[in-house]
């Protein structure tokens, strides 16, 4: 996928990631920018773990659980 396809499902992500989140993250913008390391933050991890999920819903999925990763820390730090 091109980086625009990756810069879609990034913001995607942070936008699913804020609604997953308890208090909805921090704001829309906020979450899209958090949604988009989300993003190399799950396909690092996944790939550092030896799992990869095909498709445009594999790394979807990816990028949700990194973004809600990347929204629980700094929820933690914002605290």
């Amino acid at each position: 996928m091109g980086i625009i396809g990756s810069i879609i499902i990034g913001c995607l992500a942070g936008f699913c990631a804020g609604k997953l989140m308890k208090g909805g993250g921090f704001g829309f913008i906020m979450n899209l920018v958090l949604g988009l390391f989300g993003g190399v933050l799950g396909g690092w991890l996944f790939g550092q773990l030896g799992i990869q999920w095909g498709g445009i819903l594999g790394q979807l999925g990816t990028a949700i659980i990194g973004a809600v990763a990347i929204l629980w820390i700094a929820s933690l730090i914002k605290k």
